[in-house]
This record gives C-alpha cells, sequence and structure tokens, in this order.
C-alpha cells in the first residue's frame, strides 16, 4: 500500500522539485549569457580544474557529473572541439580514455567562475541565514548519503 505524502511533505517537495528545477535554468541561463556554455558543460570544466593533473578518465567523470557515457562523451567533443579539453588514451590500455582540461579551457573557467557564483549567490544564498546554510547541508547531505551520491560533493 502506498504511503501518500502529508500536507507537510507535499508542500516540501513542491518546493524542493520547483525551486531545484528554477535554479538550474537560472544557472544555466547565467552561464548562457556570460559565457556561452551550458551549466552542464560548466561543471565538467570545474570537475577536470579540481582532479589531480586536470584530468580523469571518462568513466569517472561520468560518475562525477552524474552523467551518462554517452551524454558526456557527446558533451565532451563539444568542448573538445572549444580547445578546453583534449582525450587521450591512458598510457598501457587503450581502453580508457582520459579527458584532460587544457590550459584555454582553464582559462574560460576562470573567466566564467565569478558570474556563475555571484548568480549561485543572488538565487540561493543570499536568501538564507547562516543557519540555514547548515540546516540545508545537512538535508542534502543526508538526501545525498541515502542516494549513494556523496562523492564530488
Amino acid at each position: 500500500m502506498a504511503r501518500w505524502l502529508d500536507d507537510d511533505e507535499q508542500r516540501a517537495w513542491r518546493a524542493f522539485m520547483w525551486g531545484s528545477r528554477l535554479l538550474h535554468e537560472s544557472l544555466d541561463r547565467q552561464l548562457q549569457r556570460d559565457s556561452g556554455m551550458p551549466h552542464t558543460y560548466y561543471m565538467i570544466l570545474a570537475m577536470l580544474s579540481e582532479a589531480p593533473g586536470r584530468a580523469m578518465t571518462m568513466t569517472e567523470l561520468a560518475q562525477l557529473v552524474r552523467s551518462s557515457p554517452s551524454r558526456l562523451s557527446h558533451a565532451v567533443a563539444k568542448l573538445e572541439e572549444q580547445g578546453w579539453v583534449h582525450r587521450r588514451k591512458r598510457p598501457g590500455d587503450a581502453r580508457t580514455t582520459v579527458a584532460e582540461l587544457t590550459g584555454e579551457g582553464f582559462a574560460e573557467l576562470e573567466r566564467a567562475a565569478p558570474g556563475h557564483v555571484e548568480e549561485v549567490r543572488r538565487v540561493l544564498f543570499d536568501r538564507l541565514t547562516p543557519e540555514q546554510v547548515g540546516q540545508l547541508n545537512a538535508i542534502f547531505g543526508s538526501v545525498l548519503d541515502n542516494l549513494g551520491g556523496t562523492d564530488g560533493c
């Protein structure tokens, strides 16, 4: 038998669902407008920038950015066309492809980051108290733990 959401849970669920969707759309619009890239591409560049040697396998990157291998491959191909990412085979393992952030890609990320951070602050953190930020972190830490998705956070 289904366990229906009570009224408080339903309001919280809908606020989360619509809030997260609108937040993502706002971040995507800002990055497209100011940097000419979708939010997904920004996240790929950011994750590569934080990796040792600014490189990781495509499998690791797909897991980190929560993408299917085919969708990630398409996105990285677009980033490669821009000169922001380079793909190569792992030495001694021709089956494994490594994505590496180029100097040009890192520079593009550095150009995009201030506007992106400002938009994150504007649409999320500027509206919250420090206590609420802590609560948000704890809440989504629990959600991510439950979903097995805490890596990369």
